[in-house]
């Protein structure tokens, strides 16, 4: 009988975890849709209130200066490409992202930067949804 329990008990977590890795993958898709669209409204809901958004140069934004740079349109995010997701669970609440973008953003010189980078993502259920909690940007090492 506890033999059973435990199998029960087992596959209920993977369902679990499976349907959340749905709902990190959504959000993920939500994030990258809002900002190729610029949407600063989807931003905020998409990130938390705690956000520590790390880029590869060093820059680090918290929430309103992360959504600052798309609700003031100084940068144009034309391409953003995400390859290579792996997403893993150490807790039911909180997702640990790593991906590779290959992006295109213009600057307000109208000058278009192209990047090939990784992000390492932390994702948090927050108020019933996934939010970004925090993100690090780094160059990829050059063959």
């Amino acid at each position: 009988m506890k033999l059973i329990l435990t199998l029960l008990f087992a596959m209920s977590l993977h369902v679990a975890f499976a349907q959340s890795e749905k709902e990190v993958e959504k959000a993920i898709q939500d994030l990258r849709t809002a900002m190729l669209a610029e949407d600063a409204d989807a931003l905020r809901k998409l990130t938390s209130k705690n956000l520590s958004y790390g880029h590869s140069s060093g820059v680090i934004e918290n929430q309103e200066a992360f959504i600052e740079v798309f609700a003031s349109k100084k940068s144009d995010y034309q391409k953003w490409d995400i390859s290579n997701q792996e997403i893993s669970f150490p807790r039911k609440d909180l997702a640990i992202v790593r991906h590779k973008v290959l992006a295109e953003i213009a600057g307000s010189n109208g000058q278009v930067n192209k990047l090939d980078i990784g992000l390492l993502m932390i994702w948090s259920k927050e108020d019933g949804g996934w939010k970004l909690l925090a993100r690090q940007a780094f160059r990829m090492p050059q063959p």
